[in-house]
């Protein structure tokens, strides 16, 4: 039998173990490439930058009550799963159409003739990453570098990972440098995309062939697996496949799963470019807020064509929030105040 003094000791560890457990915990692992965080010990995301996708990413993104609201697919396929789009991982930030490079299609499934059109977006360095009894940060550095080799901008990123109310929240923070003189041409692919999981598919959704602004064909299957109950919402009332190229300060996806039902929502800034932000939002599993494509989502408009000089920078700003609930447009209203007044 263990003695007295040692069982005291082990206790007297273990408390400890659940006391630094306890808050956003953000724990780093440079030759792993990732840094993970916890919610009160339990997984919420990690910070990942493979040599297997053209981008860093964060995933994947798990519920308060521990749902995967994210596609497995590519990084970590499931059976059921549909495997289109390989660019889509998890949430990522970055843009189709940058000096004619496409930042957004790249994969390692792009033919080698067409590699030279496409750009890439390289982790640098972590800044700094700080956990927290609330809240966590992590600020880390990348560079978009256009497939003729040429560095074009450096990205900061910051993500503040918070407890929120019932749900969890993402903040990010994204500031783009020009290395030169450059143009986001008006384009649907962009900009801060979510790929999500079976169930937040729209049970209505098809398949069907799916084009890029090059042209370049993705065949999405219809899914004959049963389970996808995705809602889509906007601030505007908008609802389900009619959300797609509209606009509004936030839109919600909602879904069940056995006897969970769960939310991702993405709140638009009134500082980010175009407020409020097109929704690029497909009933296959796509989630994205758009705010550099206008013309393409609403032939009315003139094309936006958003430039930024050499040495010039800009700064979005951009908050999902995952809640295993589904909020009121009243509740979703007042979150896309708080968030505002937060961030000037």
């Amino acid at each position: 039998m263990r003695s007295p003094l040692l069982a005291a000791v082990a206790a007297m560890g273990l408390a400890l173990t659940q006391a630094n457990a306890q808050g956003v915990q953000l724990q780093t692992s440079e030759a792993a490439h990732r840094v993970d965080v916890t919610i009160d010990g339990k997984p919420f995301t990690s910070y990942v930058w493979p040599d297997t996708l053209k981008k860093p990413v964060l995933y994947p993104l798990i519920a308060p009550d521990g749902i995967e609201v994210t596609r497995g697919y590519p990084l970590a396929p499931r059976e059921g799963e549909r495997t289109d789009h390989p660019h889509h991982a998890g949430m990522w930030f970055n843009y189709g159409n940058v000096d004619n490079f496409d930042f957004w299609n790249n994969s390692d499934a792009i033919k080698p003739a067409d590699r030279g059109k496409m750009g890439t977006i390289h982790h640098q360095k972590i800044v700094s990453a700080k956990s927290g009894k609330s809240r966590g940060e992590l600020v880390v550095d990348s560079v978009w570098t256009a497939g003729d080799g040429q560095n074009v901008m450096e990205q900061r990123t910051r993500y503040v990972f918070a407890k929120h109310g019932a749900g969890r929240s993402i903040d990010t923070i994204v500031t783009l440098r020009a290395l030169r003189p450059l143009v986001f041409h008006d384009d649907k692919e962009g900009m801060l995309g979510i790929r999500v999981a079976h169930f937040l598919e729209s049970a209505n959704e098809k398949g069907g062939t799916f084009t890029d602004a090059s042209g370049r064909p993705t065949q999405v299957q219809a899914s004959n697996v049963p389970g996808a109950t995705g809602v889509y919402l906007t601030s505007e009332g908008k609802q389900g496949d009619a959300v797609w190229s509209t606009r509004g300060r936030w839109c919600i996806l909602t879904g069940t799963t056995g006897d969970h039902t769960e939310t991702i929502a993405i709140l638009d800034h009134p500082g980010n470019v175009n407020y409020p932000t097109y929704w690029h939002a497909r009933g296959y599993g796509l989630f994205a807020a758009n705010p550099l494509g206008q013309h393409i989502f609403d032939p009315k408009a003139e094309p936006l064509n958003y430039k930024l000089a050499q040495g010039q920078s800009v700064t979005f700003r951009y908050r999902v929030l995952l809640l295993s609930s589904k909020p009121s447009a009243e509740t979703m209203n007042h979150e896309a105040d708080a968030f505002a007044a937060e961030y000037h």
